[in-house]
């Protein structure tokens, strides 16, 4: 099996990021069941806007939509700006949408294959939108949500400590992030002992 981490962080590398942390913790989950996880940082790349899978000249979203090929784990990682997904997390997932007219060999959808999980932080009490907002947008493409897909973290609405300068609330983001890795993993391994089929 295979996974592909893409954090929306707005932070370019090498600046630390509080999403990447507790989104390696589902990461490392996945690597200890023998996953072979690959990490993106999509504000690092020079991703076009737009809803194709190859916008030309200097685009490298072909790079992340081959990985996503590849993988049979998605997991999307935002923080949350102000009370929604980052607007890197908006743009990959309109680079994800061409994915909608993919088919493979049995005429199935691209994503029929996939499952996908969220990881959000924030200090705003938005968790729970970002999450939704972001689901529902893979759920269009054909990735499969499983239950408790997912994880979080934040200290409540306003402003406060960020995740790498704080302790409180990460015992359970990171046992919900446990979760959310072997339930992606169960209902991967499910769809891979028996596909979907293509619709109509």
């Amino acid at each position: 099996m295979k996974a592909l981490l893409v954090n929306r962080t707005l932070k370019r590398s090498p600046e630390p990021s509080h999403t990447e942390a507790p989104a390696s913790v589902v990461a490392e989950r996945l690597s200890e069941q023998n996953v072979q996880v690959t990490s993106v940082r999509a504000v690092d790349l020079a991703i076009a806007p737009g809803v194709a899978t190859d916008a030309g000249d200097g685009d490298e979203w072909p790079r992340v939509h081959s990985k996503l090929l590849d993988s049979e784990i998605l997991v999307i990682a935002s923080p949350t700006w102000p009370g929604r997904p980052s607007s890197v997390a908006q743009r990959v997932l309109e680079r994800m949408n061409a994915m909608m007219s993919g088919t493979d060999d049995a005429d199935r959808p691209v994503a029929y294959h996939r499952v996908a999980g969220v990881v959000v932080t924030g200090n705003e009490d938005g968790a729970h939108h970002v999450i939704s907002e972001i689901s529902g947008g893979l759920a269009d493409i054909g990735d499969t949500i499983p239950g408790q897909a997912w994880t979080y973290w934040h200290l409540g609405p306003g402003p406060g400590p960020d995740y790498l300068d704080e302790q409180r609330g990460r015992d359970w983001a990171h046992s919900t992030g446990h979760a959310m890795a072997d339930n992606l993993l169960g209902v991967a391994r499910a769809l891979s002992a028996l596909p979907l089929r293509a619709g109509g």
